[in-house]
């Protein structure tokens, strides 16, 4: 084989996805730090299953429109780090082929592979080598150096890059420390070797990887019902634009009729869904786009119901046009007048704050300070770009600052600033404790400039450890962890590891209080008893004298505490 199709592109992609699902839990086991709660394998499929299904591939007939297509979705699906980093790699890839192409060759993948390098290599602001971006540096330039030799071997040239691929994550346990002394090659970089094995898959055997567990379909095409629906009408469409209108100015004229919106611009067609109580007040502002196909109205409160009768953990597929509980509705122009109104614009505020939070206390700490919108998520569930963006559009402010409160959310959130009118400044908490800090310096009456400094300045004299459970054996410079034990995480490291959850949360505290420090605040967990977290209060009040000590409820999961020691 000489060239690859269209067709096959499609049948690799699929493959692709279906073999990082698979893979999901094995690569979030190459988690470093041996904490319950590694995601990268989680952010990789998600970002990649949903952007290959939210790509309409059927009815795509060249490749570049397929890459192209693949890679807006992947803009916005993007959860963590490496999803950003992937969907990235993605746009890159994506720069690289053809207009109209309907086949590839060995020179044009090392062309696109080259391009996929350089855009990723240039939205990390930071490089590491010894990562998923070495894994990819290194097939690229395999790729350049030797796509000649297979001129008239597509299958067996990319398996060839695979295979150095392959060689190259071996390599990523040598080339980092940290990599070497938890004993397991880079995550990311078994992500990317992941999507590569599945498309050789499918080029030598004509077929997909199936998926090995068919719940993980569920969870990548299905949606929890909760009792908290805020809007009535899960609404969907494709435009066939025909006017020189704006799809921006579509966006904000539905902007504030509901929720989880999204609206994909390919060119020709908008790919539009919102949660939304007006279902006629955003088809009348999309026929001005052009004509409406692929119509589809649900009622998400008859569907809530239903399920509800019938069991309290079912989940729905709303994507599913022939479920016996859908309530789809095709609209006459007509009927589209009847549901509308006038729309009404709110006047902007300046200011808007968006925070990630996880767990309902800590959610409740951040309502109170003002937070305009809160996102679910944290480190076990990072959220995607999407939601973030559909958040910033929910709080109608000129400028919204975000709360990432993670480390791994930091690139999504800052992807978000591409896809909205309005300004965006993240401010780059890397925990709970540090949102909560830069919220106190935050003022309505500064100038934005100010507010960042100030925020970001309160930020910065927070220290913030967790106190969690070790889920494998690991060896680190410092000490020797076992499955099992109680360990304390600082930043980067882990600083103390034992046997009792509060004995390790007071060594903890003793390695992190310093003559400078002014208060401790303990915010305890879902699984932690109030009794035992004010057990460990008492016993911080007595060692700290001098120190604020304070106990919150932050109800975070998978973590007993958080310990956040501030500065004078």
């Amino acid at each position: 084989m000489k060239l690859i199709s269209t067709d096959m592109i499609k049948l690799m992609l699929k493959s692709s996805a279906n073999n990082l699902m698979n893979k999901k839990q094995i690569i979030n086991d190459l988690n470093v730090f041996p904490v319950p709660d590694g995601d990268t394998g989680t952010n990789m499929s998600m970002t990649f299953c949903s952007s290959v299904d939210m790509t309409e591939l059927d009815k795509m007939d060249t490749i570049d429109e397929i890459f192209n297509g693949l890679s807006k979705a992947a803009l916005r699906c993007a959860r963590g780090n490496s999803g950003v980093i992937l969907s990235q790699i993605i746009r890159g890839f994506a720069k690289g082929i053809e207009p109209k192409s309907e086949t590839l060759d060995s020179r044009r993948i090392a062309i696109a592979l080259d391009n996929a390098r350089d855009t990723a290599y240039r939205a990390v602001m930071k490089v590491t080598e010894g990562t998923i971006l070495t894994v990819l540096r290194e097939m690229a330039e395999f790729a350049d150096k030797n796509y000649k030799k297979y001129d008239d071997n597509v299958k067996e040239f990319i398996n060839a890059v695979l295979e150095h691929g392959k060689v190259s994550l071996d390599n990523t346990r040598e080339t980092l420390e940290i990599l070497k002394r938890a004993g397991v090659v880079d995550a990311g970089g078994a992500g990317l070797i992941a999507i590569f094995e599945g498309a050789v898959y499918a080029l030598q055997n004509d077929s997909v990887i199936e998926l090995e567990n068919s719940e993980e379909v569920s969870k990548k095409t299905t949606v929890k019902v909760t009792e908290d629906i805020r809007y009535t009408y899960c609404t969907e469409f494709l435009i066939n634009k025909s006017s020189d209108r704006q799809v921006n100015t579509f966006i904000a004229a539905i902007d504030a009729k509901g929720d989880c919106m999204l609206v994909i611009d390919d060119e020709e067609i908008v790919k539009v869904h919102i949660h939304t109580d007006h279902p006629g007040f955003v088809i009348e502002e999309a026929l001005k786009l052009g004509e409406l196909t692929n119509l589809k109205i649900d009622n998400m409160r008859y569907q809530h119901n239903e399920i509800i009768n019938h069991t309290e953990n079912e989940v729905i597929n709303t994507d599913n046009e022939n479920s016996s509980k859908d309530m789809n509705v095709k609209m006459s122009t007509d009927a589209n007048t009847n549901m509308s109104s006038e729309a009404t614009s709110a006047e902007k505020k300046k200011y808007a704050v968006v925070a990630v939070v996880m767990g309902d206390g800590f959610k409740e700490i951040f309502k109170e300070l003002k937070a305009d919108a809160i996102v679910d998520g944290g480190q076990t569930m990072n959220p995607s770009t999407e939601d973030l963006l559909s958040a910033v559009n929910s709080v109608n402010a000129e400028t919204v600052f975000i709360l990432p409160n993670n480390k791994n959310i930091i690139m999504a959130a800052n992807q978000v600033k591409e896809l909205t009118d309005c300004r965006v400044e993240v401010i780059p908490s890397r925990n709970f404790a540090q949102g909560i800090s830069a919220l106190m310096g935050f003022e309505e009456d500064s100038r934005t400039e100010d507010n960042i400094e100030s925020m970001k300045d309160m930020m910065d004299i927070v220290k913030y450890g967790q106190i969690t459970t070790a889920v494998r054996d690991a060896e680190f410079e410092n000490m020797t962890v076992k499955c099992g034990d109680i360990i304390g995480i600082c930043g980067d490291e882990i600083i103390e590891a034992g046997t009792d959850i509060n004995s390790v949360a007071l060594k903890f505290m003793d390695k992190t209080v310093d003559k400078y420090s002014s208060s401790i605040s303990i915010y305890y967990g879902a699984e932690v008893e109030k009794e035992k977290a004010e057990e460990l209060l008492k016993a911080a009040e007595e060692k700290y004298p001098s120190l604020d000590v304070m106990l919150c409820y932050g109800g975070q999961p998978v973590y007993y505490y958080g310990i956040a020691v501030e500065g004078a």
